[in-house]
């Protein structure tokens, strides 16, 4: 039997070790190999990087970011991890955890329910909407921070601050007011995750409702011979650019605008 690649996340030294032990026992009927260790979220995905598990074992309330935040994070990963939250979260959370088809395990953990919980990985390895479902409804709004690597370190971009998304090759640029962050991630999966947040106005952007500040004629789109009708560009807030909108998207883009 393979080993199952595990990550552990807890800032409680102790929880982390108690886990270990548990693993240790179990290795005989379910062999594991903890890959990595990690205080809270970012450090999880810093230690991670590029670097796959099968399973991630998380707590759900730790400093810098939470353990829901980190399962958002870990379900758009390419394979996603299955992920067990490890919690002495109150039952209505539990019971959300039923409902997305998540596992879970209430502290001080026991070994058979962690095994029942590694067995249950083992017969359905890919969990990644279930995680997504399971943070949803706990933590609705999606994720608050995207990740970027950049020079060998994790950046973390709230969204709150990104102007726009725009696709370019397999990856997607985040503009914020400052500077671009590369993204490891789909345009497709962005809109689906913050469609309330962010509006697509061409095939390859979408831009963030709150940042636009007006539109205007795209002259050199509308000069152009095949384009007999107006093209239009949106003007964002805080920043000296310009965004065209497809003639596709227009009318979509129009409506929102006139609300």
């Amino acid at each position: 039997m393979t080993a199952l690649r595990l990550l552990i996340v807890d800032d409680e030294a102790p929880a982390r070790s108690r886990l270990r032990n548990l693993l240790d026992d179990l290795a005989g009927e379910l062999p594991t190999a903890v890959v990595a260790e990690a205080a809270d979220g970012i450090d999880a995905l810093e230690k991670m990087g590029d670097g796959q598990i099968d399973v991630a074992l998380v707590d759900i309330r730790m400093p810098r970011m939470d353990g829901i935040e980190l399962a958002r994070h870990l379900s758009a990963r390419d394979p996603a991890p299955a992920v067990i939250f490890v919690t002495a979260y109150d039952q209505y959370a539990v019971k959300a955890f039923e409902l997305s088809a998540v596992d879970y395990l209430l502290k001080p953990v026991k070994a058979a329910r962690l095994a029942d919980a590694l067995r249950k990985i083992r017969r359905s390895p890919s969990a990644a909407a279930a995680v997504r479902a399971a943070a949803e409804a706990v933590q609705p709004g999606g994720r608050r921070q995207l990740r970027s690597s950049e020079r060998g370190k994790v950046l973390l971009v709230p969204v709150a601050d990104v102007l726009y998304f725009k696709a370019e090759l397999k990856y997607v640029t985040a503009r914020t007011r400052e500077r671009q962050f590369l993204l490891e991630e789909s345009l497709a999966q962005l809109e689906s995750e913050f469609a309330a947040r962010f509006l697509r106005i061409h095939r390859n952007c979408l831009v963030a409702r709150d940042a636009i500040a007006g539109f205007e004629r795209d002259h050199e789109a509308s000069e152009e011979p095949e384009s007999p009708e107006p093209s239009w560009a949106l003007i964002l807030r805080d920043v000296d650019e310009r965004l065209p909108v497809s003639r596709r998207q227009w009318p979509q883009v129009k409506a929102m605008l006139a609300q």
